[in-house]
């Protein structure tokens, strides 16, 4: 099977052609911007559909000779939309942290417990989009009048492929309103404590069906062929786990803007300082614990304190770094904390007229460390894990000799390239 695989990332898409689980050609990328202000974290969806429309181009002919699309996406990554499939607010990413407020308001109409046990996850800012759609609700109550349809990117970018209003189970987990732990469907309790309609929702399919067929004039807007069928898809991490055979116990460990360490599970097991997600096929979940700005990090303290730098000679000067000394350190929270209502923020303490920037950065690098390895307790509580760890992501090289420094002996860790577009191709082979 010949398929196109797009993932839409935090900062970019990525195209590839696939023949089977292999990729044929080059693998190409077309970057976009996220807009940050406030606590706000906004992409233009526009941008996101030029950005899949200049990848695709890049690809040349291969695209049109693709016996399926699918399509792996950012989450959360909210929007409201009208009837017609038109965005009718920016795309709202996992590191907005706008909401905090709306969530504790949720928290409290639901339960904590409750909403645990009903959603997977407690009602994170941002990190849970019902927070989001909550938010704009009060904030934008006309606009949340027109929409007809909320959910996340991949619902916007089917909607412009097939014309249908669909989603998966791995998306529809981290918008706070699917009963997450049952496979349950929308909960309308859920949904109250938003201020949101069940029939603003899209329809849920399993991540490999047939979501619909490409329309004539999506066809001619990306430049592929009308009548192409387009798979379901899924979240990102989920399309990785699906790619090295979502075996339970089994780590993965996805290195980029963002890190996120999951474990696959056949029980869910909701945790308050965890994301419990389902799978996306069958009956699944992913226990996920994420650092919200990792490699975001790294390109914070290159543009900050080292900005005369190539990116060559930065990475250079990271090798080198003296040991952090005394009381300096640094609190990785630039993107505050996915998996808290009250957000944390990023700080460094220790400082003095003596520090040096290259102390700084080592102390940067130290923090990183320490809240990864926090992680492993957090996992160990809701599945045994094993010792092999799948490695992934644009910068896992560089960044994960940082992150795993604190992790001790005894780990197995194994880099495999273009996991989600592989991930897709598995989905793809078992499309229903």
């Amino acid at each position: 099977m010949n398929l196109l695989a797009l993932d839409i990332g935090s900062s970019s898409v990525k195209a590839a052609a696939m023949r089977g689980e292999k990729v044929a050609g080059n693998v190409v990328r077309a970057e976009f911007a996220t807009s940050y202000a406030e606590g706000r974290a906004e992409v233009d969806p526009a941008a996101i559909l030029r950005a899949i429309t200049q990848s695709i181009r890049q690809l040349g002919p291969a695209a049109k000779k693709v016996d399926l699309i699918a399509a792996t996406v950012m989450a959360p990554s909210w929007l409201a939309m009208n009837a017609r499939g038109k965005a009718l607010t920016p795309v709202v990413t996992h590191q907005d942290r706008r909401s905090v407020e709306i969530a504790r308001q949720i928290e409290l109409r639901v339960g904590k417990a409750r909403h645990l046990k009903l959603a997977g996850n407690r009602p994170f800012p941002g990190g849970i989009s019902s927070t989001t759609a909550a938010w704009f609700v009060r904030e934008q109550p006309q606009v949340m009048k027109r929409a007809a349809t909320i959910g996340h990117f991949n619902t916007f970018l089917l909607h412009q492929l097939t014309g249908r209003r669909l989603t998966d189970p791995s998306n529809a987990s981290f918008t706070g309103f699917y009963r997450t732990t049952t496979l349950g469907g929308w909960g309308e309790e859920l949904c109250e404590a938003a201020g949101v309609r069940v029939d603003q929702l899209p329809d849920i399919f399993e991540a490999n069906q047939i979501a619909g067929t490409l329309s004539p004039q999506s066809a001619s807007k990306f430049g592929l062929l009308a009548g192409t069928p387009v798979l379901m898809g899924c979240m990102d991490t989920s399309a990785a786990m699906f790619a090295i055979g979502a075996k339970p116990g089994h780590l993965l460990n996805v290195c980029g803007s963002t890190d996120v360490l999951t474990v696959c599970t056949t029980t869910p097991h909701p945790h308050e300082k965890l994301l419990t997600r389902a799978l996306g096929v069958g009956k699944k979940w992913m226990s996920v614990s994420t650092l919200a700005a990792a490699g975001s990090t790294l390109t914070w303290a290159h543009r900050t304190l080292f900005a005369e730098l190539s990116e060559e000679k930065f990475y250079a000067t990271l090798r080198k770094l003296p040991p952090v000394e005394g009381a300096l350190r640094f609190d990785p929270y630039l993107a505050g904390e996915r998996t808290s209502i009250e957000q944390k923020q990023a700080s460094f303490t220790g400082l003095t007229l003596s520090t040096t920037r290259e102390q700084m950065l080592a102390a940067v690098v130290d923090g990183l460390a320490r809240a990864s390895a926090a992680r492993l307790p957090l996992l160990k509580q809701v599945s045994r894990l094993s010792k092999s760890v799948t490695l992934s992501g644009g910068v896992a090289g560089e960044l994960s000799h940082i992150l795993h420094r604190d992790w001790g002996s005894g780990w197995q860790f194994h880099t495999r390239d273009e996991l989600t577009a592989r991930g897709l191709a598995r989905l793809a082979m078992s499309a229903t």
